[in-house]
């Protein structure tokens, strides 16, 4: 008898109750379910890598493209009209960038952006090459007194009292001063000012300054801070691209199409990018958003043809750390107690 109880009990289990039976075919019909679904990602994951590759051999052929007629341009470019050209294609091929940005690999979002630098050093130096030659002529020394303008001082000399400072005005590599670059050197301790119509559409170089506040007012073309210590920088909308390299300490409130940040550590930024930002070889980075103001500052956003809806300030690259399920400790975001600046 026990026996034969045995093999009944082992054969109700090989059956398996009613409600055993019935959830059989629940569990085969939830795993096809996630089977379909899981077809149906690896399809969309297909397609949407197929969209990628085709807009990045898109992007890749027509900046190979544009890339070459602006070579060709400044290597050829006899006259300023056509180097304005050069000028006004270089900032179609940035814009061709920036919107390209988002599906761009890191290495050929950088190989662009080194192409875009050296055409528009190229540029500038073909620019330098056709600025007329000033004839010599004497000129009469008029007594700084009499005069009532500004004295240039020595870096981080004391200005005297009652009486504004002026640090020497910049100079290109070899000495040659070029209409189309402004900006400040060898400074300390020292508030320093462009207006609007200083620097409209002008490239902007900033180097070697150390606890200085800079307030750059208007639209200049590009904007490059290098070998900064302690500084505050605030600059209205710049066309096309912002550089920072080997700064330390600083604080900036700039507005731009690009943003390359380059060996540079501890610094707050406030911006407003319509791409992604970039660093690079950095720690210690900090973003906000961009909120510094000034009378005029609609109409030099209008020239600068920034869309100022479009602000990716926390939408940032780092070319040191390639992993993408892991936030990079070079930079974060600046906490909202801490963005109380009073810029003025």
């Amino acid at each position: 008898m026990e026996s034969a109880g045995c093999s009944a009990a082992a054969a109700s289990g090989a059956v398996g109750s009613p409600r055993d039976r019935s959830m059989v075919p629940e569990r085969l019909q939830r795993r096809e379910q996630e089977r379909q679904l899981e077809v149906e990602r690896r399809k969309q994951k297909r397609q949407n890598q197929e969209v990628e590759e085709e807009k990045s051999d898109f992007f890749a052929a027509a900046f190979s493209r544009e890339q070459a007629a602006v070579g060709e341009l400044l290597k050829s470019g006899e006259s300023m009209e056509q180097l304005e050209e050069a000028a006004v294609r270089l900032q179609g091929l940035q814009k061709l960038l920036n919107d390209s940005v988002l599906f761009l690999a890191a290495y050929d979002l950088r190989q662009a952006q080194e192409a875009l630098t050296r055409l528009q050093a190229i540029l500038a130096e073909r620019r330098q090459e056709l600025q007329p030659k000033k004839r010599f002529a004497f000129k009469t020394r008029r007594k700084d007194a009499a005069s009532g303008t500004k004295v240039d001082a020595g870096p981080g000399a004391p200005a005297a009292e009652g009486v504004p400072t002026s640090p020497p005005p910049l100079e290109e590599e070899g000495g040659i001063r070029s209409s189309f670059v402004c900006g400040f050197s060898n400074v300390e301790s020292q508030a320093l000012e462009k207006r609007a119509e200083e620097l409209h559409q002008r490239d902007v170089l900033l180097t070697d300054l150390s606890k200085c506040t800079i307030k750059l007012y208007g639209n200049p073309n590009t904007l490059r801070l290098a070998k900064a210590r302690s500084c505050t920088l605030l600059c209205g909308p710049v066309s096309t691209s912002v550089f920072l390299e080997d700064c330390s300490d600083c604080v900036l409130a700039v507005a731009c199409q690009q943003l390359r940040v380059h060996t540079t550590r501890d610094t707050r930024i406030f911006l407003q990018v319509t791409s992604r930002a970039i660093v690079e070889d950095c720690s210690g980075i900090q973003f906000a958003p961009y909120t510094w103001s000034y009378p005029g500052i609609d109409k030099d956003f209008e020239g600068s043809g920034l869309d100022r809806s479009r602000n990716n300030w926390n939408d940032v690259d780092d070319f040191n750390w390639l992993a993408r399920d892991m936030a990079s400790p070079n930079w974060s975001i600046l906490p909202e107690e801490e963005r109380m600046i009073q810029w003025d």
